[in-house]
């Protein structure tokens, strides 16, 4: 799907639509591709109230949306696998209803089976275009 900054409150609906009951979404992009600005659209639809902000430094935030705990990590700044565990992320996703992670490639391995992957290409300036692989 090929989208615009003014287009993606209907791709954050249609993201959740078709991919609501799945707990963790690992977005793939790279540096400025907006995962943070989709990934606060999403959170606004969900009825999280807060400011979502990027969680580059504090590695993850925490939102309650409707009854509901959701978890919004940036594993950016992590070295490997084993700074991944020691901040606690494994324990975030088995712990949260819902789950959304910037640069999950940084410790791939702890994603578990199911995660929803998404991937985010920059096609120019104004355009990006998100899939799930299959």
């Amino acid at each position: 799907m090929i989208y615009t900054l003014d287009q993606i409150e209907s791709v954050a609906k249609t993201l959740l639509k078709q991919h609501g009951g799945k707990p963790i979404w690992a977005f793939f992009a790279p540096m400025g591709a907006g995962k943070t600005t989709l990934i606060g659209h999403i959170c606004k639809q969900l009825g999280v109230q807060d400011a979502v902000a990027s969680p580059t430094f504090s590695i993850m935030n925490e939102y309650e949306a409707n009854g509901k705990l959701v978890y919004h990590m940036d594993w950016y700044r992590l070295e490997d696998e084993a700074e991944a565990r020691r901040t606690g992320v494994e324990a975030a996703m088995d712990e949260a209803d819902l789950c959304f992670i910037e640069w999950p490639e940084k410790a791939p391995r702890l994603l578990p089976e199911g995660t929803l992957r998404l991937e985010i290409e920059i096609l120019d300036p104004e355009h990006r275009r998100i899939f799930i692989p299959s």
